[in-house]
């Protein structure tokens, strides 16, 4: 690979030395099947986890208790239940999934997806603030 960019006078890792010049991330990007943009933001433990996401079949996703799978990590998530009354937000959360389907038509499963995706939007937005 370094022979086919030519690389062995770009970028090795050292601090002293520049980074591969854009001739040679068009090769890389082409050998990888990347665009320029994704190359440059590429990040290996996000495409690894892309990789299983993709791998993992749905009738296997339905059988994983993703509550239990999650709370080693985050511990409330194993404790919510007996501290919160859930019900409140459950029926909220269940009138934003009608509104949903009966404003956008989407189906059950694109309603959560979109639900979901607008909620992490707005933790990402909540952290940057």
């Amino acid at each position: 690979m370094i022979e086919l960019c030519d690389l062995q006078r770009g970028y090795r890792g050292q601090p002293d030395e520049t980074l591969p010049d854009i001739r040679q991330s068009k090769h890389l990007a082409l050998l990888y099947g990347l665009t320029l943009d994704e190359l440059i933001a590429f990040d290996l433990e996000v495409q690894e986890i892309q990789e299983v996401i993709d791998r993992t079949r749905e009738e296997v996703s339905d059988k994983i208790d993703w509550t239990k799978a999650w709370s080693k990590k985050y511990p409330v998530l194993a404790q919510y239940q007996s501290q919160v009354d859930a019900a409140p937000y459950a029926a909220e959360l269940e009138r934003l999934l009608e509104e949903l389907k009966r404003t956008c038509g989407y189906n059950e499963l694109d309603a959560f997806l979109v639900l979901k995706d607008i909620l992490a939007q707005v933790w990402k937005a909540r952290k940057r603030a």
